[in-house]
C-alpha cells in the first residue's frame, strides 16, 4: 500500500526532530548520594531538571545549586544532591515517614518535632537505643533486576531506619518513708525498680510482685527487712527479716526455742538494724552415780564339818549408795552440777563361811608300806637345809642348834608354829617322819623345811602332802583355817 505524501513527510521528519532536540539539549552532570551520571536537558532550572529525572526532593535534602537556580553554562553544568536518611517514626500510635540528618535519636526527634523526655525509651530497628547514642548506618540495597534502570542512582535504595518511641509510665513507690513517683518504660515492676536504682534485699517484700506488669497509676509498696545476726547451735547466720520482734526473726528462720533455752535479747524485744541475737541451748540431765562398799568375810566354826573343809553359809552382798545429781548444760558444756539426793540402795551383808572343827584319826599307807595315823593333811612347799646351810657361822655358840635347842640332824623339820605345833610330829612322803623342832624367818604358813646332816643333804623344792601325826594338839593351839600362802599351783 502506498502512503500519502503528508504521512511520509511525518515519518521522515520525526527522527530529524529528535536528533535536533538531542543535539540542542544542554549536558548536565547529576550526582545523587555520590553516584554521578551525565544527562542532557532543555530545562533552565535545577528544580525542573530534577522533576524530569523523577527525583523527589525532601525538604531536608541538600541540593546544590538550589532548586530555583539556573542550570549553568553548557560546559560547566552540574547538580549535586545529598539526600537525608529516611526514617520511620512510630510514636503515640502514629507512623511518621520522614528524612533526617540527625546522628542520634534525640537529634532526629528534635528535627521532626516529636515531643519526648529523658524517661522515654527509643527502639531503633526493634532494639533498645540510647537517646544520645549514634544511630547505626542505614542498609543500602542494590537493584538486581534484569531490566536495568535508566539512571545509575536508581540502582541503589536506602532502607529507612525505624524509630519507635516508648512513653514512660509514672508509678508511685512507697518505700516506707514518703512515697515518690518514678517514670519508667520497663515492662515489669522488678525492671522498673532496677532501672530506678532502688536496691532490694532478699528479705524485702514487694507488692505487687516483681514480675507484675507495669501500668499507669500503679502503686508499688516495699516492705523493708531488717539486717540481723543470729548465733545458734555453733554457727552464725547473717539474715534479713521483716519481723518486728526477736521471736518473729527466729520464727522466719525456723529456729525453735524450747525448755530452758536462753535468748538474748529476749523474744519480745523489738528488732533494730544489725541486731545480734544469741540463742543458748540449755538443758538438764539427771545422773545417778553409785558408791560400792565391799562386804566382809566372816568365818564361823562348825563342829560338824571335818577339819579343812568349808561351807558358804551366806554369799555376802556389797553395799550400794546412790547419788542423784542434776547437771545443767549450755550449748553442750557443763555449767552446773547440783546434788539432789543421796540414799542407800543396799546395805552391805557379810559373807559367812563355816569352817570344819571335827577331827577324826585317819590312816595313810605309804608306797614303802609305812602306815601312819594322822589327824590333818596340809599341802605344803617343801625345801631342805642342814647345819652348814642354815646361814649360821660355825664360831657361833648356837651353830648346829635348832630353835628348841636340839642338835641339828636328819628328821628335824622347821615349821610355822601357828600351823604345825612345835614338838609335834609330821610325815612327809619321800622324807619320812619329822620332828617339828625348828622355825625359820622364811618358813610361814604352807612352807616346811626338811632337815639333813651336812654329809647327806638332799635338796628339796616341791609341793608335797604333809601329814600331821596323831594325836592332835589342844583346840586352842590349832589354826583351823590355814592361810593359802604360798599358793599351790593348780
Amino acid at each position: 500500500m502506498r502512503l500519502p505524501a503528508d504521512a511520509l513527510a511525518v515519518l521522515v521528519g520525526l527522527p530529524l526532530l529528535w536528533v535536533l532536540w538531542v543535539v540542542s539539549a544542554q549536558p548536565v552532570l547529576v550526582e545523587v548520594d555520590g553516584v554521578a551520571q551525565a544527562v542532557r536537558t532543555h530545562r533552565a532550572s535545577v528544580g525542573a531538571l530534577l522533576l524530569d529525572l523523577g527525583l523527589e526532593v525532601h525538604p531536608a535534602d541538600r541540593v546544590t545549586p538550589a532548586l530555583d537556580q539556573p542550570i549553568g553554562t553548557r560546559s560547566a553544568g552540574a547538580v549535586r544532591i545529598e539526600r537525608a536518611g529516611p526514617v520511620q517514626i512510630v510514636v503515640d500510635g502514629k507512623l511518621l515517614q520522614t528524612a533526617s540528618w540527625g546522628e542520634t535519636p534525640r537529634a532526629v526527634l528534635q528535627e521532626t518535632g516529636v515531643r519526648f523526655d529523658d524517661y522515654d525509651a527509643v527502639l531503633v530497628n526493634g532494639a533498645a537505643h540510647g537517646l544520645d547514642e549514634v544511630l547505626p548506618p542505614r542498609a543500602v540495597v542494590s537493584t538486581g533486576s534484569r531490566f536495568a534502570p535508566l539512571y545509575a542512582w536508581q540502582r541503589r535504595t536506602v532502607e529507612p531506619l525505624q524509630l519507635r518511641v516508648v512513653r514512660a509510665v509514672p508509678i508511685v513507690v512507697d518505700d516506707g518513708t514518703l512515697p515518690f513517683t518514678i517514670r519508667t518504660t520497663s515492662q515489669t515492676v522488678g525492671e522498673a525498680l532496677r532501672e530506678a536504682e532502688i536496691t532490694l534485699y532478699l528479705g524485702d517484700r514487694v507488692t505487687p510482685s516483681l514480675g507484675s506488669e507495669v501500668g499507669p497509676g500503679l502503686r508499688v509498696v516495699i516492705q523493708r527487712s531488717t539486717p540481723a545476726w543470729v548465733e545458734v547451735d555453733g554457727r552464725t547466720i547473717k539474715t534479713r527479716t521483716r519481723g518486728e520482734t526477736v521471736a518473729d526473726a527466729l520464727a522466719e528462720l525456723r529456729i525453735g526455742v524450747a525448755g530452758l533455752d536462753r535468748v538474748t535479747p529476749p523474744l519480745e524485744n523489738a528488732l533494730y538494724e544489725n541486731i545480734k541475737i544469741s540463742v543458748t541451748r540449755v538443758w538438764e540431765d539427771i545422773e545417778i552415780s553409785e558408791e560400792i562398799a565391799p562386804f566382809e568375810t566372816v568365818f564361823v566354826p562348825d563342829a560338824n564339818l571335818p577339819i579343812d573343809t568349808q561351807q558358804v553359809i551366806a554369799p555376802g552382798a556389797e553395799g550400794v549408795t546412790r547419788t542423784r545429781t542434776r547437771v545443767t548444760y549450755e550449748d553442750g558444756v557443763v555449767v552446773a552440777r547440783q546434788v539432789e539426793d543421796t540414799w542407800t540402795a543396799q546395805e552391805p551383808a557379810d559373807r559367812r563361811i563355816a569352817y570344819g572343827q571335827r577331827i577324826e584319826p585317819q590312816t595313810f599307807i605309804a608306797p614303802d608300806g609305812t602306815q601312819i595315823t594322822y589327824w590333818r593333811k596340809i599341802r605344803m612347799l617343801a625345801s631342805s637345809y642342814s647345819a652348814g646351810t642354815a646361814g649360821v657361822s660355825p664360831d657361833k655358840p648356837y651353830y648346829g642348834r635348832t630353835y628348841t635347842g636340839d642338835r641339828m640332824r636328819f628328821g628335824i623339820v622347821a615349821v610355822d608354829p601357828s600351823v604345825i605345833p612345835l614338838r609335834s610330829q609330821v610325815y612327809v612322803p619321800g622324807y619320812g617322819i619329822g620332828d617339828a623342832l625348828d622355825i625359820g624367818s622364811a618358813i610361814r604358813s604352807r612352807r616346811i623345811d626338811l632337815g639333813y646332816d651336812d654329809d647327806n643333804l638332799v635338796l628339796w623344792n616341791r609341793w608335797v602332802d604333809v601329814y600331821l601325826l596323831w594325836p592332835p594338839p589342844p583346840a586352842s593351839r590349832i589354826t583351823w583355817v590355814v592361810p593359802n600362802w604360798p599358793r599351790a599351783p593348780q
